[in-house]
């Protein structure tokens, strides 16, 4: 199974709604998701820094927290908690894209390719106006 992983905004709804509507507001979020689910990918995931991973239905509260402030062994925990989220899944998961920032996978890849999970970044590297370009000339 493969499954794609994006990471939560800082412009978010002020109202308690799924995930997938939480940071609709965000407009690399919705080209992200655009774009993903043009793919072929079998499902895909938010990276939450207050949740962790959070399935697209999942009925969430506003936050103010970002990993980007976060102290390394706090990103640390926060990465234990998405990989037992990951596991808890219990889906035989063979690859996993993500479209998040380092901090928001720094310490979940090296877990991940331990258990022989392929790990991709497709747009590492590119800044967030990049990205946006790829996601407008990549999706239909």
């Amino acid at each position: 199974m493969k499954i794609a992983l994006v990471s939560c905004t800082k412009v978010k709804a002020d109202y308690p709604c799924s995930a997938k509507e939480m940071y609709q507001e965000s407009t690399l979020f919705n080209k992200a998701i655009k774009y993903i689910e043009q793919q072929d990918y079998d499902k895909w995931y938010v990276l939450s820094a207050k949740y962790g991973l959070l399935r697209q239905h999942d009925v969430i509260e506003p936050y103010d927290l970002t990993l980007n402030n976060m102290k390394v062994s706090e990103r640390k925990k926060w990465s234990e908690l998405v990989i037992k989220q990951i596991e808890k899944l219990g889906l035989n998961i063979t690859k996993i894209d993500f479209y998040a920032g380092t901090k928001y996978r720094d310490y979940i890849i090296p877990a991940l390719e331990q258990k022989e999970i392929v790990c991709n970044v497709p747009l590492q590297g590119k800044g967030i106006g990049e990205q946006l370009s790829f996601y407008t000339t990549h999706s239909k």
